[in-house]
């Protein structure tokens, strides 16, 4: 029903904005990520919006750039993850973000979302793995995505991944650094050159 609107922020705080639209404004609940890009009421923005339809309520949401609202759509496909849950997960995590955590497993990184638990993380990453990256296009993002995935369910690499974490460092960013290597490379080497990598961020 509605693509997108485009006017003046009149209104906004931890969890929507209003936009003037020729003097008719509209609430769209929203993200942190496009919360942070709305600088101040009197702003001109464009937000991409998708409607949720519910039997008492009709519910506006509102994104700064259409790959966060591809984001958020892909999202509402998981069983059990709402439009609510989809914007607390797109609060912690942006789209780019999201797609590295989904391919490298990394469930704690979704369930630091809030009201996200540790099971429903699980069944995101498992609903979502095969088409998160590949639907929305993320390039260079797609690639690192495709690495941490590779790194995270293949022999010596998945061994590297799984020292690093015990080093201190979270699944998404060990599987990153290991993914970028050569697979022929020993466990050990992998875990010096992963290391070096990760020092240098």
């Amino acid at each position: 029903m509605f693509y997108s609107l485009t006017g003046e922020v009149v209104y906004f705080d931890a969890q929507c904005a209003a936009i003037d639209c020729n003097g008719v404004a509209f609430k769209c609940f929203a993200t942190a990520n496009t919360l942070k890009n709305i600088a101040k009421i009197g702003d001109r923005v464009t937000l991409f919006t998708f409607l949720s339809v519910k039997e008492d309520a009709l519910d506006l949401f509102g994104f700064y750039t259409m790959q966060e609202l591809e984001c958020f759509k892909l999202l509402l496909t998981v069983n059990g993850v709402g439009a609510k849950m989809a914007v607390a997960i797109l609060s912690e995590l942006d789209p780019e973000e999201l797609a590295i955590s989904v391919a490298a497993n990394d469930s704690k990184a979704i369930a630091r979302a809030n009201g996200v638990g540790s099971k429903r993380a699980q069944r995101i990453i498992l609903e979502l793995k095969d088409k998160l990256a590949k639907g929305l296009e993320l390039g260079e993002t797609g690639a690192k995505a495709e690495a941490a995935a590779s790194a995270a369910t293949v022999g010596n690499a998945s061994q590297a991944v799984s020292a690093l974490i015990m080093l201190g460092y979270s699944q998404t960013d060990a599987a990153v650094a290991v993914g970028g290597l050569d697979k022929n490379l020993s466990v050990e080497e992998m875990i010096k050159l992963a290391l070096k990598s990760l020092s240098s961020l």
